[in-house]
């Protein structure tokens, strides 16, 4: 497993549970660059090498790769002003990212830039949160909303990591965010249209040559939301927390590439998490659950939840395929978050054997990294 810390980039390795440092953060950023750090893109599916991105002294984002066994770096692009990148594609060819488009620059919407606060529950109150990536800035929702109203000209883009061509998939005026290449299919990339949720069609698919831009949820009720999209580990489907309206019902929403299918698991408010995220086992689920100060308001929400599916109910009525199939989940309770500020966000993941659940937390006062079988 990879993670990172103020000293840089590390790795755990899962058997021995030993860490060491891969990566030290780089020392010659220019002052006061913001982003001085290195970022954690992937760990490549193909050769198990870490892409990372750093800012140079020139402010411009560079792509680099890390040797997981010689620690070796090397680099492999700078991206043009302006741009950056998030994501790697499955066969370790290309990364997206955006950029404003020249003459268009955003003023700093305080995206990704958290300030110390409560989140709203007695016990986070005592709990204070320093700044930082998955941090919660405070009046995130009128940020969000001023982001989306200024219709900046955007471009979606792909670059090819051996020699730097960079490829426009997509202008818009729309703000595009949150891109994710297919965990198999190199040629195939989720983004999404970002803003405050009711307002926006969210999650969209595109080829990387720039074809198929398709919606995969398309929002036929005020107040609907659809986000946190994910994909499944096998690449075949697309999951996303899907409310109805919002604040009211809560599912665990799955989009089947291939047939267009969808399947919808209910979940009461305590079962509700702010990331849900999927094993290798189709049938498994893991949620890091939210606070009273999230949508739901749930009253013992707290909790690193394990769902398991229950399609019970598709064996009722007639079960069309041009219908949303209907499930529940089963969820349990590990690890107790009452003491946890959910100002940080704690994006639980499994392991790949599908034994163990990573996830962030400051319930003990600082920031760490656990895990819970």
């Amino acid at each position: 497993m990879v993670y990172s810390s103020p000293a840089g980039i590390h790795m755990l390795d899962l058997v021995r549970d030993q860490t060491r440092l891969l990566v030290p953060n780089a020392t010659n950023a220019a002052p006061g660059q913001p982003r001085a750090a290195q970022r954690v893109l992937a760990v490549g599916r193909k050769t198990g090498a870490v892409y990372f991105s750093r800012m140079s002294p020139e402010g411009l984002s560079e792509v680099y790769s890390a040797d997981v066994t010689s620690g070796a770096v090397r680099k492999l692009v700078t991206l043009p002003p302006r741009a950056t990148v998030v994501t790697i594609n499955a066969d370790e060819t290309l990364a997206s990212g955006t950029y404003e488009e020249a003459g268009h620059t955003a003023e700093d919407y305080g995206n990704n830039r958290g300030t110390p606060g409560s989140s709203g529950t007695a016990a986070a109150s005592t709990n204070s949160i320093s700044p930082g990536s998955l941090v919660q800035p405070n009046g995130k929702g009128q940020m969000m909303a001023r982001r989306l109203a200024a219709h900046i000209p955007m471009v979606l883009f792909v670059i090819d990591l051996q020699t730097g061509k960079l490829k426009e998939l997509l202008h818009s005026t729309d703000w595009i965010n949150h891109m994710l290449f297919s965990p198999v299919d190199p040629t195939l990339l989720m983004y999404c249209h970002e803003g405050p949720w009711q307002l926006v069609d969210r999650i969209w698919l595109i080829r990387t040559d720039g074809t198929q831009n398709t919606l995969v949820h398309k929002r036929t009720m005020f107040m609907e939301i659809s986000g946190h999209e994910f994909w499944s580990r096998d690449g075949k489907s697309i999951w996303y927390d899907w409310q109805l309206p919002k604040g009211r019902n809560y599912f665990l929403a799955g989009y089947d590439i291939a047939t267009h299918h969808r399947v919808a698991y209910s979940l009461t408010p305590n079962q509700w998490s702010i990331h849900f995220n999927g094993s290798s086992d189709p049938t498994m689920f893991a949620g890091d659950g939210g606070d009273s100060g999230q949508v739901t308001q749930a009253p013992d929400g707290t909790w690193i939840e394990l769902y398991h599916t229950d399609t019970s109910g598709r064996r009722d009525g007639v079960n069309s395929p041009d219908l949303v199939q209907p499930g529940i989940l089963d969820s349990e309770h590990l690890v107790n978050m009452a003491n946890h500020n959910y100002k940080l966000e704690p994006n639980e993941r499994f392991s790949p054997d599908g034994k163990r659940i990573f996830f962030t937390s400051n319930m003990f006062g600082s920031t760490y990294v656990f895990s819970v079988e």
